[in-house]
């Protein structure tokens, strides 16, 4: 299973410049998180923070009990054995064909014979469907399988955290689909904790158990996604709809007077996704997703907190078996 990461009043600054402040969330162990936020927020930054490739001016960030804003570098090197980290572009040596890439972080950090790499290797890239490919350079396969070749890496080492940067970018529509499957497929089979930072909406609504926003500097909500996908937080709705009303603009953020000129345009918009998406299940053939049933139990435990609204949407999702576990009757 996953490990917690617990994040508490980090704080980060490029010089004068303020990236985001008092950032505090918890990353439940086993399941999966989306960060959003509009270019420029810095959710890759908050990305390299966790991992302890940047270090936060104030704060913790607590992975398997060490504090990764403050440790030493021989405790930091030992932590990050628990991350696999998905980049933005793959990330892979163009002159190494996809076995060798995949391989690299196992001959690079272990020392097991090379009839176990090779058994690894094949292992997980027949995971992300990549079996045949293994002699391919990076240059002769597309977009989506250097982004498929590329998690295949970061699974090498059985990491308890996976972390994706944008797995969506540059990507096609049916790609991304292939790619969402697959994130919720190795959680169903790993029980692994992931944290997906993303633009893509259909992504955010689908796929992760848990969603947070950054926005102007500050962690705007985090929670669960029956939470979060029902809120009235002004960005988080016009995020997740996709508007071009509301409080994010071109540069990031509206002054006052272009948001009260826009309120009496939102009032006449009828097209807004407000509920709870169906979230993606497993392939056929893999287990239900134990991150599944550890969220909605800790939804269930708080409900009486959410708005009324959200009460609603959650009571609504719920099935015949959720509702008998929950003692709800049934829908009239």
């Amino acid at each position: 299973m996953g490990v917690e990461v617990a994040v508490e009043g980090l704080t980060k600054s490029f010089g004068a410049q303020n990236i985001w402040r008092d950032v505090s969330l918890v990353l439940p162990r086993g399941e999966v998180s989306a960060l959003l936020g509009p270019s420029g927020t810095g959710k890759s930054v908050f990305l390299k923070t966790i991992i302890g490739l940047l270090r936060p001016e104030r704060g913790s960030c607590v992975v398997g009990g060490v504090d990764t804003a403050s440790c030493s570098e021989h405790q930091l090197y030992e932590v990050r054995k628990l991350f696999g980290v998905l980049f933005q572009d793959g990330a892979l040596f163009g002159s190494m064909n996809l076995f060798d890439n995949v391989a690299f972080p196992l001959r690079e950090h272990t020392r097991k014979p090379e009839s176990e790499v090779r058994r690894i290797v094949l292992e997980k890239m027949e995971l992300v469907g990549l079996t045949g490919a293994e002699s391919k350079l990076p240059g002769e396969i597309s977009g989506g399988m250097r982004k498929r070749a590329g998690l295949a890496r970061a699974l090498v080492l059985d990491p308890e955290i996976i972390l994706c940067d944008e797995p969506d970018s540059g990507l096609d529509p049916v790609r991304t689909a292939y790619l969402s499957q697959l994130l919720i497929d190795l959680n169903a089979q790993l029980d692994t904790t992931i944290l997906i930072v993303t633009h893509n909406i259909n992504l955010a609504r689908t796929v992760p158990d848990n969603i947070g926003m950054l926005f102007r500097r500050e962690l705007v909500m985090f929670g669960p996604r029956e939470l979060m996908l029902t809120s009235e937080e002004p960005v988080l709705a016009q995020f997740l709809n996709g508007r071009r009303l509301g409080p994010i603009g071109m540069t990031e953020e509206k002054d006052q007077a272009a948001l009260a000129a826009e309120q009496a345009q939102l009032r006449a918009v009828t097209d807004t996704l407000y509920g709870i998406a169906p979230q993606l299940d497993p392939s056929p053939g893999l287990p239900p997703r134990l991150a599944v049933r550890r969220r909605k139990d800790r939804v269930m435990s708080a409900l009486h907190q959410f708005p009324i609204p959200t009460q609603r949407s959650v009571i609504a999702s719920l099935d015949a078996a959720d509702r008998t576990r929950y003692g709800i009757g049934a829908p009239a």
